[in-house]
């Protein structure tokens, strides 16, 4: 099977199989994992911040940093293709009873800060009170420079802002930008990390910020049945993906890039190699192309693909050049 729809579908490798097998393992409700406990402290103190803390998925993380942030009746910006406002069923304002603010992403996915400055509530009870600018890197494959994350810090200090990471790729993004995580990291009061994208964990994510704030996260997380008991299992493959895996995302750019120029070469498929940085593909396909009849064909041939036009490919440890290979002959036979 060769599956291009996203890297949350990487299997995890077998070293993650043997760390499971034999973590150590106890109450994490109680605190008594210390598999999970030692991640945790890791993490934190790898990423800059004071704590840190594992949750069961992205979608969690980014809405405990979300409530941990606001109150109810309060305000987050972000953008309009954010994940946290766009893909993640209305979490934050179901149940946080946080409006989101969304501003239109500019194509290199970043944010005005002039249409952010417009959108900031007046301190009047008419309004909702604006709290936290959220921003995401990666955003659809595309990096933000440091130095908009400079002028982000800026931004929200001047307006007395929190600032949240969804940092659901933020290893593309540091491995794209050849700089430490903690280069990206130091910008932000806190941030999220997915450890089972290109990272390859089975499950799970990180929410990390000040020990106060983290706090007030692990009693939602618990609130919201988010508790887990012996989830050392669990934390012991979420080591090795921010240790071992790392290097990994590197050879998936590479792949993307390979696979983008690969796709320009087949009649109807249109890619711009230019805005390929990290391992998401956009492919647009001409009209006469039926995406859904290649679709189809491709799952025929154990190939997996989006049904979308353009089509969003994403590159990962369990697709190879050869693999890639295999589809382009595919896409030219029914070309």
């Amino acid at each position: 099977m060769i599956d291009f729809r996203s890297d949350t579908v990487t299997r995890p490798t077998q070293a993650m199989r043997d760390a499971m097998a034999n973590a150590l393992v106890g109450d994490d409700v109680y605190g008594d994992d210390p598999t999970i406990n030692e991640l945790e402290a890791w993490a934190a103190e790898r990423h800059g911040f004071e704590a840190a803390l594992f949750t069961s998925s992205g979608t969690q993380a980014n809405l405990l940093g979300l409530m941990a942030h606001c109150e109810r009746g309060d305000e987050y910006l972000c953008g309009q293709q954010a994940h946290n406002y766009k893909y993640e069923a209305g979490g934050a304002a179901v149940l946080g009873s946080i409006q989101p603010q969304p501003v239109e992403n500019n194509p290199d996915g970043s944010l005005c800060f002039s249409k952010l400055e417009a959108a900031i509530k007046p301190d009047d009870f008419h309004f909702a009170r604006t709290k936290l600018l959220s921003l995401e890197n990666t955003i659809n494959g595309k990096v933000l420079p440091l130095s908009y994350l400079a002028q982000a810090r800026e931004f929200v200090n001047k307006h007395n802002l929190q600032l949240h990471l969804d940092g659901a790729r933020v290893y593309n993004a540091a491995v794209a930008l050849d700089v430490d995580i903690k280069e990206i990291a130091q910008h932000f009061d806190s941030m999220t990390i997915c450890l089972s994208k290109g990272l390859s964990a089975p499950v799970g994510s990180l929410l990390l910020g000040t020990t106060e704030y983290i706090q007030k996260a692990r009693r939602i997380r618990k609130m919201l049945g988010g508790g887990m008991r012996q989830a050392g299992i669990l934390g012991a493959a979420a080591k090795l993906a921010l240790t071992e895996q790392v290097p990994q995302l590197a050879i998936d750019h590479s792949n993307a890039k390979y696979l983008a120029e690969q796709l320009n070469t087949v009649v109807g498929f249109n890619v711009n190699v230019k805005h390929i940085q990290t391992n998401i593909v956009f492919a647009r396909l001409d009209s006469q192309i039926d995406i859904h009849d290649v679709v189809q064909k491709a799952k025929e041939q154990d190939i997996l693909l989006s049904a979308s036009n353009p089509i969003r490919f994403v590159t990962h440890k369990d697709v190879s050049k050869e693999n890639i290979d295999t589809f382009i002959e595919f896409l030219k036979r029914e070309a």
